[in-house]
């Protein structure tokens, strides 16, 4: 019987990939298929043009549906947990909510430009809950700890009725910006006993935190934690406030003993009631959308002129190969003379 339920999911599945046809994508987003989701975000997530064209006409359907969730963004260093918090977060998080997908990014290769994606198997417990929908996704070139295509896929999931997004980052731990400028609450994973709190303490991170929780707060570690959420709290101090004026909260927590979740929970709640009865989520997202915008057309303009100026950058890379013109020449060069 198994056997037989996996072989219609493969077959439904291939049949969507074939047909690529928007409505039938869109209805089966809006109905809660979960194959129709994952096939949506494989043709946003892909660079080719016919593909590409599908993407935006499917995104532009379920763009009036998109907005009705709360956007959180887990980040940390490597070896923080932040799949393991993820992973028993999600079940605290589903006591409350209706649904929860979860878009985990993984580091591509510099070499080789592949990635694990992985997180599926570190989340094994959650994969399989109902109502809950997790995709890992590839950084490929894109900086900032997220995938290009994270933001059309948080409108996606948003259009499928999940009402909690969680984005899992890279956690290159002092450059997740991208992250920040998509979500509303950005929660920091940090470890205590290891030298993070302190090497943790950089403002380019610490000033994006609306929740700082200290992890792996159990056994001998306890008290270590608690140390290090001391320690969190008065570098906190050090900052200047947040533009909405909200105080990060701090907290210590573990995954492996179910300690502490719900509290952490109660902080993105208070946060969420907070904002969104004084409009500042919503006024927040029209800011991030702006400067998305702006974003996309940097990078629009930036590829259009690579493509028509192939033949003159290729000429001034043999230049540079050749010693004859230094890289930042070759640059104004191309600039003064397009």
């Amino acid at each position: 019987m198994k056997e037989k339920h996996i072989d219609t999911w493969l077959k439904q599945r291939k049949n969507l990939k074939k047909t690529r046809d928007v409505n039938s994508l869109y209805n089966g987003i809006r109905n809660g298929d979960n194959i129709a989701l994952s096939a949506a975000i494989t043709l946003i997530e892909s660079t080719k043009k016919e593909d590409q064209k599908i993407a935006k006409n499917l995104i532009l359907k379920c763009l009036p549906h998109s907005g009705n969730s709360i956007r959180i963004a887990v980040t940390g260093v490597p070896g923080v947990g932040k799949s393991c918090f993820i992973e028993e977060f999600g079940k605290i998080i589903l006591k409350e909510k209706n649904k929860v997908a979860v878009l985990a990014i993984d580091p591509s290769s510099t070499k080789t430009g592949g990635s694990i994606l992985g997180d599926k198997t570190r989340m094994t417990n959650l994969s399989t809950t109902d109502n809950v929908f997790i995709r890992p996704s590839a950084t490929g070139n894109n900086l900032g700890g997220v995938a290009r295509s994270t933001r059309e896929t948080i409108i996606l999931c948003e259009a499928a009725n999940y009402d909690t997004i969680l984005i899992e980052t890279v956690g290159v731990g002092q450059s997740e910006t991208t992250a920040h400028s998509m979500v509303d609450f950005f929660l920091l994973l940090m470890l205590s006993g290891a030298g993070d709190e302190l090497q943790g303490i950089k403002r380019g991170i610490m000033e994006l935190a609306d929740a700082v929780v200290i992890t792996k707060a159990d056994g001998n570690n306890i008290d270590a934690s608690k140390i290090a959420k001391q320690q969190v709290k008065n570098a906190l101090h050090l900052f200047p406030s947040k533009e909405n004026s909200w105080t990060p909260k701090v907290e210590i927590c573990s995954s492996q003993e179910n300690y502490n979740l719900d509290k952490v929970l109660n902080i993105i709640n208070e946060f969420s009631n907070t904002f969104q009865d004084n409009n500042w989520i919503f006024k927040n997202r029209i800011n991030q959308e702006i400067k998305s915008f702006h974003q996309a057309l940097k990078s629009n303009l930036f590829n259009d002129f690579l493509e028509n100026r192939k033949v003159d950058i290729e000429n001034l890379e043999q230049q540079i190969k050749d010693n004859k013109i230094s890289a930042f020449q070759a640059a104004e060069s191309l600039l003064f003379n397009y």
